[in-house]
């Protein structure tokens, strides 16, 4: 479907939370908050082999990552969906620990109780290659369809999030 905008790829560098999907046994998605890295065009996820998002993946594996950002009136998301291929051994060492780096502070890497037990229990990760990307932006549709005034005064239409 569409291409990854260049904010897109910028917003996806940002540290954020997303939030991945796989599919259950009955079709229906699993959806699970995540850490995340995005490097050369693929979504990469640390998880436990034991998870159902893990076994998920390693059975049907095809899934989705959303990122999004939620200040009212400042609005965004991007969708990545494609296959899964997992990740083992090394590799998916490095890959974990390149997605603690993003997330964890260097004391708690470096801290004996933290840095090993976080790392213990991502044994494996799921590499998504995104054959379908979404976005979209309230400022986009602000432009086309309100003339800017809702991005520009947003504290007069959006109530606060609690």
């Amino acid at each position: 479907m569409g291409a990854l905008p260049e904010w897109g790829r910028a917003f996806l560098e940002e540290r954020r939370h997303a939030v991945v999907s796989t599919i259950d046994p009955d079709g229906s998605p699993h959806s699970i908050p995540i850490w995340y890295l995005f490097r050369d065009g693929r979504l990469f996820v640390a998880t436990s082999s034991g998870s159902r998002k893990y076994r998920n993946a390693a059975a049907r594996p095809t899934a989705s990552v959303l990122v999004d950002h939620r200040q009212p009136g400042a609005e965004r998301w991007v969708s990545g969906t494609g296959p899964v291929t997992i990740v083992r051994g090394d590799e998916a060492r490095g890959i974990v620990a390149a997605i603690h780096a993003r997330y964890l502070t260097p004391a708690a890497i470096q801290d004996a109780r933290v840095g090993p037990g976080l790392a213990a229990g991502d044994d494996v990760v799921l590499s998504i290659e995104p054959a379908t990307w979404r976005s979209w932006t309230a400022q986009d549709l602000d432009k086309q369809y309100f003339g800017g005034i809702l991005t520009a005064t947003p504290e007069k239409w959006f109530r606060r999030l609690d």
